[in-house]
């Protein structure tokens, strides 16, 4: 950065120096600030981030810095649950893979599956929403999309139909909340499950719980830099799978930033959750699969009608030029501490 000379005093002020209010010096130091951030891409850190969110008849979209960041979906004729796509970094590259995958740029497995990021599961009383083989059906939201100190809010009624349409097997509120936080910002998703007629259960597979699809860039397998790593420093698909941790991270460098997403599930879970973890760029997080990771014993979790089944999971979706600088810590430390209220 080439130096800065004083400015001379004008010729017509007649040798007065121009008197420099307080007012006056806050804006000369906000305009040199500003140039500052300019130079350096550090303008996002000149002001609180600006949180809006619009809806229409099928998604959710939610901008910061008027940045589509994210977007919910709960209406789509070819997958039949809600999910997140397209996710993106608060300046813009994509994380999650393009849905649906590209021919010659993504791999085309799993199409309609792996979404961006979803809640589903596999096995609830035999039906299977993962593999899209049973509805998961967007009722009404509860609480509308808004926008409160500067963090997203909304609030939705989802019915799990049975395999073949007929028949609601559980009714889910599912809570979502979107709040900026330092490097990007963090995905809160907050759901109580409760039984229509008779009990449910929660099967043992790997394809339950939350799961992400990262941008083909950033899988391990395309060797691009691209990276697993838990909070106990495990690293990729062969040491991370079927371990559980505090959190998983799946990120890598994309247009010159270091980018990725981070999985968290609370610790008032019914248990830890296994990573599912592969280098293609898949990673889910799942409390119910025991027999499915460990060889243990089947897990089988039996909800009542009148009793309500409760989980809450978050993503961390971050962006930095440096891989050292992404505070995953300190952002796993606010998701724990914060205490959520229950779903309406």
């Amino acid at each position: 950065m080439t130096g800065w000379k004083p400015i001379p005093r004008s010729a017509t002020a007649a040798g007065k120096m121009t008197q420099l209010t307080p007012e006056k010096v806050m804006r000369i130091r906000g305009l040199f600030g500003l140039l500052l951030g300019l130079q350096f891409g550090l303008l996002a850190q000149a002001a609180d981030p600006v949180v809006e969110c619009q809806s229409s008849d099928t998604t959710v979209r939610v901008q910061i810095n008027a940045v589509e960041t994210l977007r919910y979906v709960f209406r789509d004729p070819a997958v039949s649950r809600p999910y997140f796509a397209p996710v993106r970094t608060v300046s813009g590259p994509r994380v999650s893979r393009n849905h649906p995958p590209q021919e010659n740029i993504d791999k085309t497995d799993h199409v309609g599956l792996h979404t961006g990021i979803w809640l589903s599961f596999g096995d609830i009383s035999g039906h299977d929403y993962w593999r899209l083989k049973a509805k998961t059906e967007h009722v009404r939201f509860v609480d509308p999309p808004a926008v409160s100190a500067n963090i997203a809010r909304w609030t939705v009624l989802n019915r799990y139909l049975s395999t073949n349409g007929q028949q609601t097997v559980c009714e889910e509120t599912a809570r979502y909340v979107v709040r900026p936080v330092t490097h990007g910002y963090l995905l809160e998703l907050l759901s109580e499950f409760r039984p229509d007629k008779h009990e449910i259960v929660f099967g043992d597979q790997e394809e339950m719980g939350l799961g992400i699809r990262l941008n083909t860039p950033l899988a391990v397998d395309q060797k691009n830099g691209g990276r697993i790593l838990d909070s106990r420093g495990r690293r990729n698909g062969g040491e991370v799978w079927g371990q559980t941790a505090d959190w998983s991270d799946y990120s890598g460098p994309l247009e010159g930033r270091w980018v990725g997403m981070t999985v968290f599930s609370d610790s008032s879970n019914i248990r830890p959750s296994w990573n599912h973890a592969r280098d293609y760029g898949f990673l889910a997080v799942n409390p119910f699969g025991r027999a499915a990771f460990t060889q243990g014993e089947p897990s089988r979790i039996v909800v009542q009608p009148g009793e309500t089944f409760r989980l809450r999971f978050g993503v961390y979706v971050h962006e930095s030029a440096l891989e050292a600088e992404c505070p995953v810590t300190d952002i796993y430390r606010l998701f724990t501490e914060h205490t959520p209220t229950a779903a309406p």
